[in-house]
């Protein structure tokens, strides 16, 4: 009993001490436990991914003064900070409590600049050149990261309709951030924009008009139009259009109605995805086509909707908010074929029937002096 009564004791003191040690390490005034900044000015340290609570200490000293590196070790695991570091700058200024600091150091105070995903990118290649220069990261880890098997399959995506995630707009960046922390921010993007504006309704609804069903039920989920799909369309709207926007509905309405007549129209024979299966496949050295001829139909490329059925694997460029919104939202009509116009508005001529499609394309050949 005597022993047992001396080792609560024991146990009781040394509580007693961590208690007061914690409180003296929390305490924001103290004087014997501390950071304070070479000549108490301003300074920013980097703390790279991965690092240890004994890199950061070192990281620290460089440009500082650390009172207590073990008492700075200890807090860190009351705190939780040793197994949470976050990678990154911080800005530090002055004197620092050991509690304080570790404060400081969980919240990254970066500097920040806006990145404008561009319209009009016909290559997500291009995008990841201008990416990896304007953030200082390597291009051939940031696509890598992209095409990881894991993350393709959590987001419902492939190697081909990946570049759906980016959705051009300007965004606001931290000036440091790792490609994990990109990959993630544009992910939250993409994920923040179809939940916006009803989208996801919208799509609902396009399903339900596809399949001429009154519950989504009925649709198995393997045949559902997907998010991806109605960006790969959007690409393809855009393409076709990208100077009288309050025309793309109305195009989108026409694909839709050939995808959803396969008897009438085995393959969607949408001539930008043969201009850009013609360039992927090194057959054109640009996308300057003015006008799609049989050597341009004839290449055998999975992109080509002239010779693969449905729509092409992946985005032919990475659509705008409004392409995307034009697919939602698509005109129902009974138009099949469209040529472009003959009188330079920009519009389209669009019709139910061949035969006066070939006369539109007639007389488009005629004013643009096309044989």
């Amino acid at each position: 009993m005597k022993k047992l009564r001396n080792f609560l004791i024991f146990i009781s003191i040394l509580l007693g001490v961590i208690f007061y040690l914690i409180h003296e390490l929390q305490n924001n005034d103290s004087k014997q436990y501390y950071y304070v900044t070479n000549n108490h000015s301003k300074i920013v340290i980097n703390i790279p991914q991965n690092s240890t609570i004994k890199d950061v200490i070192k990281i620290l000293k460089t440009k500082g003064k650390l009172k207590g590196e073990k008492e700075f070790i200890a807090l860190s695991h009351v705190k939780d900070y040793k197994n949470s570091i976050k990678p990154g700058k911080f800005i530090l200024d002055g004197r620092y409590s050991l509690n304080k600091l570790i404060n400081e150091l969980r919240v990254k105070k970066r500097s920040t600049f806006n990145f404008q995903i561009k319209e009009n990118i016909r290559l997500v290649d291009n995008l990841f050149d201008v990416i990896s220069d304007k953030f200082k990261l390597d291009k051939t880890d940031l696509k890598n990261s992209f095409l990881n098997e894991n993350f393709l399959q959590k987001n419902s995506l492939n190697i081909e309709n990946y570049p759906v995630l980016f959705i051009p707009n300007t965004y606001e960046f931290y000036s440091d951030i790792v490609i994990d922390d990109f990959k993630e921010r544009i992910v939250e993007e993409y994920t923040s924009f179809w939940n916006k504006d009803d989208r996801m309704k919208k799509l609902d609804n396009l399903n339900l008009r596809f399949y001429n069903v009154n519950s989504l039920t009925d649709i198995p989920e393997s045949k559902k139009i997907t998010k991806a799909h109605v960006s790969i369309l959007a690409s393809i709207v855009e393409a076709e259009q990208d100077k009288r926007l309050d025309e793309r509905s109305k195009i989108a309405g026409l694909y839709l109605n050939r995808l959803m007549r396969p008897d009438l129209f085995p393959y969607l024979q949408a001539d930008p995805t043969v201009i850009y299966a013609n360039y992927i496949s090194g057959s054109i050295k640009n996308f300057d086509v003015k006008q799609v001829l049989n050597k341009h139909l004839a290449v055998d490329n999975k992109y080509n909707t002239y010779k693969y059925k449905g729509l092409p694997p992946g985005p032919i460029r990475i659509p705008s908010k409004n392409a995307i919104d034009a697919v939602l939202d698509a005109e129902k009509h009974d138009f099949y074929f469209m040529c472009a116009g003959s009188n330079g508005d920009g519009y389209h001529e669009f019709t139910s029937t061949i035969r006066q499609h070939n006369i539109n394309k007639t007389k488009y050949k005629r004013y643009q002096n096309f044989k």
